[in-house]
């Protein structure tokens, strides 16, 4: 977890200086979350950051802040010295203060839209369940680079929200398991763990959390394949494997369903 500045990645700082650079004065808060304040982050870890600001976005504004994004932000995967993946969110301020569901956002930036954006597309304000976990996630984990703290911005999300969340995101992400498989298990057991205690973790250690509790052998092989890998211990190759991810992935949706 990061306690000092010095230690704040540079994609964050880049992050914040594009902010302050397209919003001005409109720009209220930006907040750091995700890996980087939750455990560290892993080689293949993205910069996750969110921005708050007072006023609804112009096309100006998406078109400069998305061109700004397109350069700054390294490409998937992340090769060994290159700049790590920007994951940008831009909220209303007044959006925040009283979240609806799903929550919404102005603008989403991520590298697995970049296809989509350098042919010409330009991120929309976008209400997702994914948007509700989160702003829940950053809630209980975040540093502040710009502006107060993010309890002093953003309304608790109620409970029974997160659970509704993590039901309606079910779909499309198992939708998305083949050519994912890692990344769709691992999101997986965070849900798991998130409707099992209410907390929010980084994948490994959601992993490391659901493995005794998988009663299938080829369940718990699956997911450890999927953790090594994603600590950079291995390499993973899914090609062969297609059954036994549906496998586990079946395992942990289930046990996700048993809890909402």
């Amino acid at each position: 977890m990061l306690t000092a500045t010095s230690e704040i990645p540079a994609e964050a700082r880049a992050a914040l200086a594009i902010a302050k650079e397209v919003f001005g004065d409109h720009l209220q808060a930006v907040y750091l979350h995700g890996s980087a304040v939750a455990g560290g982050l892993r080689p293949q870890s993205d910069v996750d950051v969110l921005a708050v600001i007072d006023f609804p976005m112009t096309d100006f504004m998406r078109k400069r802040l998305l061109a700004r994004l397109l350069t700054a932000s390294g490409r998937q995967p992340v090769r060994p010295g290159a700049s790590r993946c920007i994951e940008l969110m831009v909220f209303l301020k007044g959006h925040l203060s009283a979240p609806r569901f799903p929550a919404c956002s102005e603008f989403v930036y991520g590298e697995w839209l970049r296809d989509d954006f350098e042919a010409g597309g330009i991120p929309e304000p976008l209400c997702d369940p994914d948007i509700t976990l989160v702003l829940a996630q950053a809630r209980q984990q975040t540093l502040t680079l710009f502006g107060p703290a993010l309890d002093d911005v953003l309304v608790e999300i109620p409970p029974g929200d997160i659970g509704r969340a993590i039901r309606e995101a079910l779909p499309a992400l198992l939708a998305n398991l083949y050519g994912d498989e890692r990344n769709v298990l691992l999101t997986l057991a965070r849900m798991w763990r998130t409707a099992a205690t209410g907390e929010f973790v980084s994948k490994d250690i959601a992993a490391e959390w659901v493995m005794p509790r998988l009663s299938e052998h080829v369940a718990r092989t699956t997911m450890q394949l999927a953790r090594s890998a994603y600590l950079g211990e291995i390499q993973d190759d899914w090609k062969f494997r297609r059954g036994e991810a549906r496998h586990a992935a079946t395992c942990l949706h289930r046990q996700i369903l048993s809890l909402l």
